[in-house]
């Protein structure tokens, strides 16, 4: 007689990992931000920040794309520009980022069908590449939280509009937390939490406290008896 071994699950290929995707920011400025309406810009700040942040720990390959910098729009945003000094954003005319050649070779250089997009507006640079992508076969995903539109509804049915074409929405805590996947992944444990406790609100906080108070850290598991 023999006894059936336990096998974990699958992940499903849906889900994001640090190497099969690119990240592609798009437009996080000045004045574009100005006009935003669907949040707060201080929250869109924050988020987009720990979204960067997030893609830099897992060295996830990351594009950074602005308009009419110097003549309209002003530079990237300098929290976000500092996460990565070493990329230079390639700025554009064109409202819809796919449309310009040097954004789609970069794009297609690092070879990854799935992407992750984050745009001010939702509804102007998000949309335009977001359906463009899709059209083109790639799988594409669209972090809602660091993105924003001039009103609420706007950004809403941008969301709507880019979801019925096959565009998956997720949040930048989601994104985060998808990639680090496992708590006993302690290459990447530490800078993971401190991205929580420095961006993430309620569950930063908690993070802090469970530390200070109990020593406490996820991963770590109790001995069967």
């Amino acid at each position: 007689m023999t006894t059936a071994q336990a096998q974990a699950g699958k992940a499903a290929k849906s889900l994001l990992t640090p190497t099969n995707h690119t990240l592609i920011l798009i437009d996080h400025q000045p004045q574009m931000a100005f006009a935003v309406r669907s949040m707060d810009v201080q929250e869109l700040r924050n988020n987009v920040t720990a979204l960067a942040k997030s893609a830099k720990v897992f060295k996830v390959p990351t594009v950074l794309t602005t308009v009419a910098e110097k003549s309209f729009a002003g530079p990237l945003f300098p929290e976000l520009q500092a996460v990565f000094p070493e990329l230079k954003p390639i700025d554009r005319t064109t409202m819809n980022t796919w449309e310009d050649e040097r954004v789609t070779d970069v794009i297609k250089k690092h070879g990854k069908k799935k992407l992750v997009f984050a745009a001010l507006w939702t509804e102007v640079c998000g949309v335009g590449p977001v359906l463009s992508a899709i059209e083109e076969g790639y799988e594409v995903y669209f972090v809602a939280d660091a993105s924003g539109g001039v009103s609420t509804i706007a950004h809403d049915v941008a969301m709507d509009r880019m979801v019925q074409a096959g565009a998956k929405p997720i949040t930048w805590m989601q994104y985060l937390l998808e990639l680090q996947r496992d708590w006993a992944r302690g290459a990447t444990y530490d800078a993971v939490t401190g991205i929580a406790k420095q961006h993430g609100g309620g569950y930063g906080l908690g993070i802090i406290y469970a530390k200070e108070m109990f020593g406490a850290k996820e991963g770590t598991q109790e001995k069967s008896k």
